[in-house]
C-alpha cells in the first residue's frame, strides 16, 4: 500500500510539472504587455502634469479660486475636498513610482551626454510635480518614497521636511540646466525617448529654460526663510543671463510658455468643462473685476484690460455683473447654466438660462483641444525678475530694471492671452472665439499700463502690489500658483479678511497606510489644519 501511494504521488508530481511547462508563455496575455519603454514611461510622467478631474472640481473650483479671490464662489455646497486631496496624493505617488523606475534604469546606462539629457528632462518634470505637491501639503514622503514596487521594506516612507525637499529639487534643477546638451546630435536612445515628450516635443533648449524658470519661481518663494540660498540662485540666473522662458524682449514679443496643448498631442481635455458644468458655482468676483475695470458700467465702458473679455463674459443679457466677493446677507444668489454643453450647439451659444452674474468665458472652459494646461508663462518670469530688481534679491536694487521687467510682463501677458483667444473654438460646433466675442480694438497692454503703470503708484509698497497683482492676473488658469503667491506675499488683491488658509490637509488614506509617519509630520509642523502655515510662508 505504501508503494502504491508513493507511485501515485510521483505520477501526480509529473503531471503538475508538465502543466507548469512554459507557464509564463501560457499565462501571458497576447493582447497586453509586460514591459514598457523608457519613452512610454516618460510619456506617463508628462501626462500626470495635467490636473485630475477631482482636483479641478473639489480643490480648484471649491477652494482655490475662492481663497485666491480670482473668482467668486457663489455657493459653497460641496465640501468634499478630501476627494480632491486623495486624487492629488494618489496621482503623485503613482507617478513617483514610475519616476523611480526610470531613475533606476538610467543609473545602469552608460554615463554620456545622451543619457544626461534624458535624466535632466526627468528631473525637471519631477521637480515641477513635487513642488506643486509640497506647496499644497508641506512636509511629505519624498526621498524614500516611490520605491515600494522595487523594495517591499520601503512601503512606509518617512516624511521629508519641506525645506529639505525644496533644497533637493533646486539642486536637481541646477544640475539639469547645467548638463542639458542642446547642441549635440540626437541619437538613440534619446531620439525615441524625446518622441514621447508631449511638453516641449524634445526641444532641449526649452527644457533648460523651464528648469531655470522653475528655479527662479521657487527660490523667490522660499526667500523669506532662506534669503542667502535664494539670493544666490536668483542672482546666478539673472546676472549670468541664463536662458529662461521669455515673454517679451523689450519691444519684441516672444511669448514662450510651458504648456501641454491637448489637440496638438492628440487628445481632448474633457475634465475642465466637466468640472465647471457639474460644479456651476464660480462667477466673476468683484475682486478680479476691479483689477480689470475702473468702474461698474454693465456695458463694459470702464474696462481697461483686454483680458476681461478672455477670462469672463456677460450675463444672460451680455451685461457685466460681478458677484460680491464678500456678499452681504440677502445678496441675490447666482442663477443660470452658463457652463452647460447646450451652448456648444449651433445657435445656442447665448442661451445661458437666466444667468445673472458674469461667468467664466465659455470658450476657456469648453475648448477641449486648444485651451492648454498652463505650467508657466514667460510673463511670470518677467514679474519674478521685476520683484528681484525692485527688492534687491540676488541682484542690486534697481527700480529702472524692475520697471522694464514689469512692463515686459504686462506686454507678454496681454499678448499671450490675446493670441490664445484667437485659437479658441468650441469642440462640437467649431464656433470660434472671434465669431462671438469682439475685444475692443483700443484695449491692449498700453491701456493696462495707463492704470497699473508703476508711475501711477504713490509708494514703493503700492508699486510692489502692482507687480503681485499682475502676476496674480496672469495666473488666472493656474489657481494653485495664485494661491502660493497670496500665501507668500499677503499682498495680492483681496476684499475682506486676510487669507487664513495655508495648506491642504493630508488625505484620509494616509492615515490608513502610513499613519505613524503622518502623525510625526503633523506634530513637527504644528498640526494639519488649513490655518497651519507651511514652511516657506512668512
Amino acid at each position: 500500500m505504501k508503494l502504491k501511494h508513493i507511485l501515485l504521488l510521483f505520477a501526480i508530481s509529473l503531471v503538475m510539472l508538465s502543466c507548469r511547462k512554459d507557464f509564463e508563455e501560457i499565462d501571458t496575455n497576447p493582447q497586453g504587455f509586460t514591459t514598457a519603454s523608457d519613452g512610454s514611461l516618460f510619456n506617463g510622467v508628462i501626462q500626470s502634469l495635467m490636473l485630475t478631474w477631482d482636483e479641478q472640481f473639489y480643490i480648484n473650483n471649491e477652494i482655490l479660486n475662492a481663497q485666491t479671490q480670482q473668482a467668486a464662489l457663489t455657493t459653497a455646497a460641496w465640501g468634499n475636498y478630501t476627494l480632491g486631496t486623495e486624487s492629488i496624493w494618489s496621482d503623485y505617488y503613482k507617478t513617483l513610482a514610475v519616476i523611480r523606475e526610470l531613475e533606476t534604469r538610467f543609473s545602469k546606462y552608460p554615463d554620456n551626454g545622451t543619457i544626461a539629457n534624458m535624466k535632466a528632462m526627468l528631473m525637471i518634470a519631477k521637480a515641477y510635480k513635487t513642488f506643486r505637491m509640497t506647496d499644497f501639503f508641506g512636509d511629505m514622503p519624498y526621498s524614500q518614497a516611490g520605491y515600494g514596487y522595487q523594495d517591499l521594506t520601503r512601503l512606509y516612507p518617512v516624511y521629508d521636511s519641506q525645506r529639505e525637499i525644496y533644497l533637493s529639487l533646486l539642486d536637481d534643477l541646477a544640475w539639469a540646466a547645467e548638463n542639458i546638451n542642446d547642441t549635440s546630435a540626437k541619437v538613440e536612445p534619446l531620439t525615441s525617448f524625446a518622441s514621447f515628450d508631449k511638453l516641449f516635443n524634445g526641444n532641449l533648449t526649452m527644457w533648460r529654460k523651464f528648469a531655470n524658470s522653475l528655479s527662479l519661481r521657487h527660490a523667490m518663494r522660499m526667500y523669506e526663510k532662506e534669503p542667502a540660498i535664494a539670493s544666490e540662485i536668483i542672482g546666478n540666473i539673472i546676472e549670468n543671463n541664463l536662458p529662461v522662458l521669455y515673454g517679451y524682449d523689450f519691444i519684441t514679443p516672444v511669448l514662450e510658455s510651458a504648456c501641454i496643448w491637448p489637440g496638438t498631442n492628440g487628445f481632448s481635455n474633457e475634465s475642465v468643462s466637466w468640472s465647471f458644468r457639474e460644479h456651476n458655482g464660480l462667477r466673476m468676483g468683484s475682486t478680479m473685476w476691479h483689477q480689470l475695470s475702473n468702474g461698474d458700467d454693465p456695458d463694459g465702458a470702464d474696462i481697461f484690460d483686454p483680458r476681461a473679455y478672455i477670462f469672463f463674459e456677460g450675463d444672460q443679457n451680455d451685461k457685466w455683473q460681478a458677484f460680491p466677493q464678500v456678499p452681504e446677507p440677502g445678496n441675490p444668489s447666482s442663477q443660470g447654466i452658463p457652463y452647460g454643453s447646450h451652448r456648444d450647439d449651433l445657435g445656442n451659444y447665448h442661451i445661458k438660462n437666466n444667468v445673472n452674474y458674469s461667468p467664466f468665458n465659455f470658450f476657456i472652459i469648453a475648448d477641449e483641444n486648444n485651451m492648454p494646461i498652463i505650467l508657466m508663462t514667460g510673463a511670470e518670469v518677467h514679474f519674478i525678475k521685476a520683484e528681484a530688481y525692485f527688492r534687491g534679491i540676488g541682484v542690486a536694487e534697481d527700480k529702472t530694471y524692475a520697471d522694464i521687467e514689469y512692463m515686459n510682463g504686462i506686454n507678454a501677458s496681454a499678448e499671450w492671452w490675446k493670441n490664445l483667444s484667437d485659437r479658441l473654438r468650441l469642440p462640437l460646433s467649431g464656433v470660434k472665439f472671434t465669431d462671438k466675442i469682439t475685444i475692443p480694438s483700443h484695449l491692449n497692454a498700453a491701456t493696462i499700463l495707463m492704470r497699473f503703470g508703476s508711475w501711477n503708484a504713490t509708494t514703493d509698497e503700492e508699486k510692489l502690489r502692482f507687480i503681485y497683482t499682475q502676476r496674480w492676473i496672469d495666473a488666472f488658469r493656474q489657481p494653485w500658483e495664485a494661491y502660493a503667491e497670496a500665501r507668500r506675499t499677503g499682498m495680492t488683491p483681496r476684499e475682506g479678511d486676510a487669507i487664513n488658509h495655508f495648506r491642504l490637509p493630508y488625505p484620509p488614506s494616509e492615515g490608513q497606510y502610513n499613519v505613524a509617519n503622518m502623525n510625526d509630520a503633523k506634530l513637527k509642523q504644528g498640526g494639519d489644519q488649513p490655518n497651519v502655515k507651511i514652511w516657506w510662508i512668512p
